[in-house]
């Protein structure tokens, strides 16, 4: 009887996620010259991180073993990961403040699951100007990468995308489980978030071992795009690593998923509201 309640409930996840979602995009909506603006100027400003990339090619011819059409494809593929995730689960990180003002309490009582309610609060469709910004960079990358595509190849870009996204989400999600002990620690799940993003959209060859093994072995951000983008350019992984493990993104996801869900249900079995 259990199993087959949390089965219902897991069926109707996505129809109560669809449902606050939409109350807040037309939220966002009835404003439409402020949501255009609002959209454009966060593609304006996320942009401008390519464009310091772009200036340093400038200068050189290659960084890390990356050509410019190359990193483009790396900080495409890491931007519209970050940007993916931020839509769908980046308002997890609020959780903190929730539990400060005690409206995790009401969530508790709904009959929608505080998670859904957690990474559908305020729902930020704004945030699309990422994600905009990303595919823009990585279509004319894509154009000035001299490429023998295969359909492996092809398909190794696109699940990685969505690997990606996923292995993001679920720092959100961690982030958010760890403000149940540490409610201010906001900015701590921001520096895996937006800072991975930092970090991937550049060729870990040009960081310390310790830092590439971190990212591979302890918070795997190296499988969000930088193994699937070696494997399709058919660049050699560091470490010694085979070249073929950017095919284990999917695991990793799959991993990080079960890890995150851990820790969102701990957190919640610990909590005892703001009034204990």
């Amino acid at each position: 009887m259990a199993e087959s309640t949390s089965l219902r409930r897991a069926i109707a996840w996505p129809g109560q996620y669809r449902m606050l979602v939409m109350m807040w995009i037309r939220s966002s909506l009835a404003y439409p010259a402020s949501f255009a603006l609002t959209l454009v100027s966060t593609m304006l400003i996320t942009g401008t991180d390519f464009v310091a990339v772009v200036l340093m090619f400038s200068h050189i011819e290659s960084f890390g073993g990356f050509s410019l059409g190359e990193m483009g494809l790396l900080y495409g593929t890491a931007s519209m990961t970050l940007g993916l995730a931020d839509l769908a689960t980046g308002s997890i990180e609020r959780i903190g403040q929730r539990i400060r003002t005690g409206e995790l309490d009401v969530w508790l009582i709904r009959p929608v699951p505080a998670f859904i309610q957690a990474v559908a609060d305020n729902f930020a469709l704004r945030r699309l100007g990422r994600p905009f910004q990303a595919g823009l960079v990585l279509v004319i990358a894509l154009g000035h990468i001299e490429l023998d595509w295969t359909v492996a190849k092809g398909i190794v870009l696109v699940v990685s995308m969505l690997t990606g996204s996923i292995i993001f989400g679920a720092i959100f999600v961690l982030g958010a489980a760890f403000q149940f002990i540490s409610i201010d620690s906001a900015e701590l799940a921001n520096s895996f978030t937006y800072g991975g993003q930092q970090l991937t959209q550049y060729p870990l060859s040009i960081f310390g071992k310790e830092i590439v093994r971190a990212v591979t072995f302890v918070v795997p951000l190296a499988f969000v795009n930088y193994y699937p983008v070696l494997f399709v350019l058919g660049k050699p992984a560091p470490l010694g690593l085979p070249s073929w493990i950017g095919l284990l993104a999917p695991v990793v996801a799959v991993a990080m998923i079960a890890l995150a869900s851990l820790a969102w249900r701990g957190g919640l079995r610990r909590y005892r509201s703001t009034g204990s």
